[in-house]
């Protein structure tokens, strides 16, 4: 009898680009993966937090090196990519939120959530793809999104939309690559603590709303998402694509 063997949730010998790298979990995400063996590429707008992140994870005896890049400049974001790349995993974080009462949205506000969340995201996944495909290797692409990727959320008509459109074009991105041995996929969390989320945690009816909504009983930290990212960053995954995990703690249970 032949024992299967646990394939491995090592990444050692990869290259890693993670972009929003720079706070919450983005920086998450990326010290999972440089923990688990990546050469970890930190992207983000702050070069100056970048080099900061990059000092103390090298202190630790993380590999990785750092990358200003501004996702919602879509042709520069496709140039540093194929300058530095190929990149074995692509972990994009970068994202914004201005939330609102639906009927007083204003198209810059829409613009500017739109061009990071769904067009950086985008046109960040496929210029990542295609230097996998010009190389020949195969690789995995994860967008974090959101639960508010799922459902509806409270004046987050716009934020909704932008995360539900990525869930959209991931689908449709992994059939089209799946012959290339590219997998895409999501991770879509809760509320976390993070600077992006402080906001909503200053409201009193917010928080009564997300304390109802999540099912285990507390707000998700950066540290929760980290190994749903490394799952699917690795040949633990190999026959996971096109798809999302929910890291809700039971949001979109009902």
């Amino acid at each position: 009898m032949t024992i299967p063997q646990l394939p491995s949730f090592k990444l050692n010998g990869k290259r890693a680009l993670v972009a929003g790298a720079s706070s919450g979990i983005g920086l998450g995400c990326a010290a999972g993966l440089a923990q688990s063996g990546a050469h970890v590429t930190l992207a983000a707008r702050s070069a100056d937090k970048l080099a900061d992140i990059a000092a103390e994870m090298t202190s630790l005896g993380l590999s990785v090196d750092v990358l200003e890049m501004d996702v919602a400049n879509v042709e520069r974001t496709a140039e540093l990519v194929a300058e530095h790349g190929p990149f074995d995993i692509m972990v994009n974080s970068a994202g914004l939120a201005r939330h609102g009462p639906t009927l007083d949205t204003k198209p810059d506000d829409f613009d500017a959530v739109s061009d990071i969340n769904l067009k950086g995201a985008y046109f960040l996944t496929m210029a990542v793809a295609k230097g996998l495909i010009a190389a020949g290797k195969p690789g995995s692409l994860i967008n974090i999104t959101s639960q508010m990727a799922h459902v509806g959320g409270i004046e987050r008509a716009v934020y909704c939309g932008t995360k539900h459109g990525v869930e959209g074009f991931t689908k449709s991105m992994a059939i089209d690559w799946g012959q290339h041995g590219i997998r895409i996929n999501t991770v879509c969390p809760t509320f976390v603590r993070t600077p992006l989320t402080a906001p909503t945690f200053e409201q009193p009816d917010k928080v009564e709303w997300i304390n109802r909504m999540i099912k285990l009983g507390r707000v998700a930290e950066v540290e929760d998402i980290m190994g749903a990212v490394v799952f699917l960053a690795s040949d633990a995954s190999a026959m996971v694509t096109g798809t999302s995990i929910l890291v809700d703690g039971g949001w979109t249970a009902e």
